[in-house]
């Protein structure tokens, strides 16, 4: 389960800049997950309410967006949504010659503070 590593990596990111901007607390943390990150959200939900326990994030709000696979057709020239991240064809033109533009990653978005 590597949902808690990103968990922890991301509450790293979030206390330094909750810190930077004088928060007394983080109310709302949003979270993109990467369409080939192979996170699993309830996990990841459950994994960042553990890692943030005692902290300033602690009892905050997580919001998840789950980016689409998409993917750019050198055949077609055309940015194309797959239904799946095991399709190897554009669903468009049948076309093999796919570049990923989805990411694997964990990005925070937006956060929201309290400040002091």
């Amino acid at each position: 389960m590597h949902e808690i590593t990103l968990c922890q990596q991301a509450l790293e990111l979030i206390e330094q800049q909750a810190h930077q901007h004088h928060a007394k607390r983080v109310t709302d943390v949003w979270l993109r997950v990467g369409a080939f990150s192979c996170v699993e959200s309830s996990a990841l939900q459950f994994c960042f309410e553990l890692v943030c326990r005692g902290t300033l994030a602690e009892g905050c709000g997580l919001h998840l967006e789950e980016q689409q696979a998409e993917c750019w057709c050198q055949d077609c020239q055309e940015y194309v949504q797959l239904l799946t991240h095991r399709v190897r064809r554009c669903p468009q033109c049948g076309g093999a010659s796919l570049n990923i533009v989805a990411d694997d990653g964990l990005h925070i978005t937006r956060l929201e503070i309290e400040q002091e």
